[in-house]
């Protein structure tokens, strides 16, 4: 069929690439614009406008995708189906009426439960143990749309962000291959979500990483898996930013009651401890500011950190 694919981080690299080798037409790829990065600010292409440029696939990159010129152009390509995966905006009504058979959506969460931009990062932050991949059939809501077809994939203790995403990618792509296939032989029929029972995932910002000592140490540590590798959670040392990328969890209470959150217990090559709200944090990977990532044992070696410092 003819599918306009919409995407633009990696997560959707992998569906787009499976549409293509299941011999779909894809007669345009949407994707956000190029965005300045690093100390250079160079505009650099988003994942999925790399892999369609390489792949001679047309590409179209509009500020905003509601505006008339940019419906027009998805429009004059008569799609069957629009594919969206981590596109970045809620699509109109008028647009979701185009394709032939709908707009399917490659969603990284078990519907409804984690609506919203950041489903993964906020599903490892809330200590759960299972997620996956939801494909639904989009309508003007946010994830408000019938379900098709999910697949769950358990959360393992270590996993990130990062780790999580790249195999909800994967689970994703083959699973938008499949419902496409089997809606349209009418083999599977879309399902009401229950509103009642939904729970949201909402926009990460930079300030959602900052750490909170009076939270428990499981809390910390998966707060700083669910935001890595972005937005990255931080602390601060004596008024410097200090990220936190990798860190462990004691489930003791502190050693004493007049310890302070954020206060360091100890500090050597296992690790930099610290109290938390409740047990204490134990910081294995960091980054000081304007500094690269390295283990705490490196960090130590040239920065004396003595217990009863604070952390905050």
């Amino acid at each position: 069929m003819r599918i306009v694919f919409m995407g633009t981080p990696g997560f959707a690299v992998p569906a787009l690439r499976a549409l293509v080798k299941a011999g779909h037409e894809i007669p345009l790829v949407v994707t956000r614009p190029d965005r300045p990065k690093g100390r250079s600010k160079k505009p650099v292409p988003p994942p999925v406008k790399e892999l369609a440029v390489s792949l001679g696939l047309p590409v179209f990159q509009p500020e905003r995708v509601r505006t008339p010129e940019a419906m027009e152009e998805i429009r004059k390509r008569r799609p069957d189906a629009l594919v969206v995966a981590a596109f970045g905006q809620i699509l109109p009504g008028a647009l979701l009426d185009v394709p032939r058979l709908g707009c399917f959506n490659v969603h990284a969460s078990l519907l409804p439960a984690y609506r919203g931009a950041a489903p993964i990062n906020w599903a490892i932050i809330n200590g759960g143990d299972m997620t996956g991949i939801t494909i639904m059939l989009m309508d003007e809501g946010m994830d408000t749309g019938a379900i098709l077809t999910s697949e769950e994939e358990p959360i393992l203790p270590e996993d990130t962000a990062g780790t999580l995403t790249e195999r909800l990618s994967h689970i994703g792509a083959g699973l938008i291959v499949k419902a496409l296939a089997e809606f349209e032989a009418g083999r599977i029929k879309p399902i009401s979500q229950d509103g009642s029972r939904a729970t949201y995932a909402p926009i990460l910002k930079k300030e959602t990483g900052k750490i909170d000592w009076s939270k428990s140490a499981r809390e910390i540590e998966r707060m700083v898996r669910g935001l890595d590798p972005w937005p990255g959670a931080y602390t601060y040392r004596a008024g410097r930013l200090l990220r936190i990328w990798k860190t462990g969890a004691s489930p003791s209470p502190r050693p004493s009651a007049t310890r302070g959150e954020g206060e360091v217990i100890s500090a050597d090559k296992s690790g930099i401890v610290a109290a938390a709200g409740e047990g204490a944090v134990i910081i294995h990977e960091l980054q000081p500011e304007g500094g690269r990532r390295m283990k705490a044992s490196e960090y130590l070696a040239g920065h004396k950190i003595s217990p009863g410092e604070r952390l905050g």
